[in-house]
């Protein structure tokens, strides 16, 4: 299927790996001009010679998007994009118990006042063009919180209530905004979690992936393609009429028939 949006220009944040790479490459694949960012040089100029392969512009910002001066130069690039793909890492696990004030701010810093900024920033000139998609990569936890991830559950449950009428504005403009919701994705965060977790419980890394995966009633972790080329049909000149919705991919894992 041709999506539509070959020579459109796509800032896709944190995408030197994992899920924003994914949606990197997929929309490059499609021919879009994309401009990539994350805090690691090394990283993201990789990545940027990966995707210049496909024959498309890749821009790369090596910039922290979670600061105004981050931001600042990620919109120097690329002013005027036709698709902004928000993606940042979540907050660290806890306990309620043990969060500071602190704490609850950079995580909603991170993960909701980031991308609202870029939102901001971006979703007029979509409109007044006729044409814009704005994705929000979330966590299932919008749909179901998950214990220890109370920071996680806070800033992305509030980014999502932050855009839910805007989206509706928008879409009389051509202009989409949607959330989606990963779950379990075999990423470096999800490798790293799966670590602590075994040296937590002094068992193999191999024990804990196994638990992971038979929880997943596709019985396995996702990949940053898959996911990637959900993304990029949501993008799509064939979205159009899909806004303000929150997609959970986690191989069926949310026991619910909502």
């Amino acid at each position: 299927m041709d999506l539509g949006i070959k020579g459109k220009s796509a800032i896709v944040c944190a995408a030197s790996k994992g899920l924003g790479k994914g949606c990197a490459e997929a929309l490059a694949r499609e021919g879009v001009d994309v401009i990539i960012c994350a805090r690691g040089a090394e990283a993201l100029n990789a990545t940027a010679r990966e995707l210049g392969s496909t024959g498309v512009k890749v821009t790369p910002v090596v910039c922290d998007v979670t600061t105004e001066a981050g931001r600042k130069a990620l919109l120097a690039a690329c002013p005027d994009p036709d698709i902004l793909i928000n993606n940042a890492g979540g907050p660290p696990p806890g306990d309620f118990k043990t969060f500071g004030l602190d704490d609850w701010r950079k995580a909603v810093e991170g993960n909701m006042i980031t991308p609202i900024a870029l939102v901001h920033a971006t979703v007029y000139g979509m409109m007044e063009r006729g044409f814009g998609r704005i994705v929000n990569i979330t966590s299932q936890s919008v749909k179901a919180p998950i214990a220890s991830l109370e920071l996680s559950n806070g800033a992305r449950l509030g980014l999502t209530g932050a855009v839910a009428v805007l989206a509706r504005k928008a879409v009389r403009s051509n202009v989409t905004i949607n959330g989606i919701l990963p779950g379990p994705f075999d990423t470096d965060r999800l490798r790293t979690n799966n670590a602590s977790a075994a040296r937590a419980r002094n068992v193999a890394v191999s024990v804990i992936d196994a638990e992971r995966k038979a929880a997943v009633p596709a019985g396995r972790f996702g990949t940053p393609a898959e996911f990637g080329a959900a993304v990029a049909f949501l993008c799509s000149q064939h979205a159009g009429f899909i806004t303000g919705q929150n997609l959970l991919i986690d191989g069926g894992g949310f026991p619910g028939s909502l």
